[in-house]
């Protein structure tokens, strides 16, 4: 589903507050409580939140992601905003590695009108996107295609990022938790991930505000590893002391 815009409100409000009551919605939100049971029934069964007697919380899970295709709508004016921004940052004639994720397809739309570009990627979305792009190279990553976001992943795909250092890559993670830890959900995934960070001389990660105290189960790294970090609303409490005792650049979109 795409969230209209109420339920959008609704969605960060539970985040921000982990579990609210229907009764403390209807009246945050003017409507009657018919109307956010509705709206909750139609949010948990996208999976974006968890029902519960008489209330609702963000999903707990730290082992499975949400559905690609329900990511692909979920904060995408944030995601777009981001994109204009790192789109902005990125010079021509420079060389980029893209992992997979629903904000790197975004970048790479942005990217569309940049010229002398080499970009390497073992996401299949970002490379068809790219493709349409007649100034940008656009090599693909080897490894196994996961069928439900066209992400490339395993050892052989690690391999392959290992020939190359890029000047800058452009990475989208599941998660940043309190401690300052970036995490994902496939450690298969983490892995390539892991090694996109070894062979770039930057390292930009681009977040929407629902990134922050996400939980996952796999780290892949910490904040002090970026260079920049690229959101739509300025983070939340601790981070901005994360961020500037790590001397990572902060971008709010």
């Amino acid at each position: 589903m795409s969230p209209n815009p109420r339920q959008a409100e609704l969605l960060e409000e539970v985040r921000a507050k982990g579990a609210l009551s229907v009764e403390a919605l209807a009246e945050r939100f003017g409507v009657t409580l018919q109307t956010v049971r509705r709206d909750v029934k139609m949010l948990a069964e996208a999976g974006l939140l968890a029902r519960f007697h008489g209330g609702v919380r963000v999903p707990s899970s730290t082992v499975e992601n949400i559905a690609y295709r329900q990511r692909q709508n979920l904060n995408a004016d944030a995601k777009q905003r981001i994109a204009r921004a790192v789109a902005k940052a990125v010079p021509d004639g420079c060389s980029l590695i893209l992992n997979i994720g629903t904000t790197t397809e975004a970048i790479a739309r942005e990217l569309l009108r940049h010229r002398g570009l080499r970009v390497i990627t073992n996401n299949l979305n970002v490379a068809a996107i790219l493709t349409d792009n007649p100034d940008c190279e656009v090599i693909v990553a080897g490894g196994v295609v996961r069928a439900r976001d066209r992400g490339i992943v395993g050892e052989a795909t690690v391999d392959f990022i290992r020939q190359f250092k890029v000047d800058i890559a452009l990475i989208g993670i599941s998660g940043i938790e309190a401690d300052g830890s970036l995490r994902d959900f496939d450690f298969r995934e983490v892995k390539v991930s892991r090694a996109i960070i070894e062979h770039a001389r930057e390292v930009w990660l681009a977040v929407d505000h629902s990134k922050f105290n996400r939980p996952a189960m796999v780290e892949l790294a910490h904040v002090g590893e970026l260079d920049m970090l690229f959101t739509d609303t300025p983070p939340p409490e601790p981070y901005p002391q994360l961020l500037a005792e790590a001397g990572v650049q902060c971008e709010v979109a």
